[in-house]
């Protein structure tokens, strides 16, 4: 496939994922059909079938997109504290809990009904590996060259501890983000034994 029409075609799934944000953040997940998307799209309901083959997949994405993009939130933050790993992760939950406390996928995923093998919850929750595995990875990269002195495997359990608790916290969110960003930055920091 040439780079024109790679891009064309990347542009194309990004208007339809525009447009299935849109869609769910005014009206739910579960109202939002395969139609709405092409009109709000401006394609063919077709299009959207063979850009994502399904409902799921759509909602898969959305879910990827929106990690994709708190990732390089989170990474800002890291990187904005580079002497002080505990302001690190300070900075980048709360900046995470903060962030999700206003984003309308979000807001739009955790009232949706919950149910169902379709709902997209379950990509935050049951059918959550591919989220977890790309904070992860990321995450796991950073902290190696952050924390160079601490063992593989205690970094290793750090990262997994502040990744699972902070989806927690988004999903059910307890306490205000700062007081949340301070307590599981403090766990982090137990964890690594830093």
């Amino acid at each position: 496939m040439t780079r024109y029409r790679e891009s064309v075609r990347s542009l194309l799934k990004e208007r339809i994922l525009d447009a299935a944000h849109e869609r769910v953040a005014a009206d739910g997940w579960d109202r939002l059909k395969m139609t709405h998307i092409a009109t709000a799209a401006g394609v063919s309901r077709q299009t959207v079938y063979t850009e994502y083959g399904s409902k799921a997949a759509i909602g898969q994405a959305l879910v990827m997109r929106e990690v994709e993009r708190f990732l390089t939130g989170i990474q800002d933050q890291l990187l904005a504290h580079p002497q002080d790993m505990r302001a690190a992760i300070t900075a980048a939950i709360g900046y995470t809990l903060r962030t999700a406390a206003d984003n309308s996928l979000l807001k739009a995923i955790l009232t949706s009904s919950r149910g169902g093998d379709e709902d997209l919850l379950t990509h935050l929750t049951t059918r959550s590996e591919p989220l977890l595995d790309t904070a992860i990875g990321m995450l796991t990269a950073y902290v190696a060259q952050a924390w160079p002195e601490i063992d593989a495997h205690s970094r290793g359990l750090a990262v997994e501890a502040v990744v699972r608790l902070t989806v927690s916290h988004l999903v059910q969110p307890v306490l205000p983000p700062d007081l949340c960003a301070e307590r599981i930055a403090e766990v982090t920091m137990r964890v690594a034994q830093a």
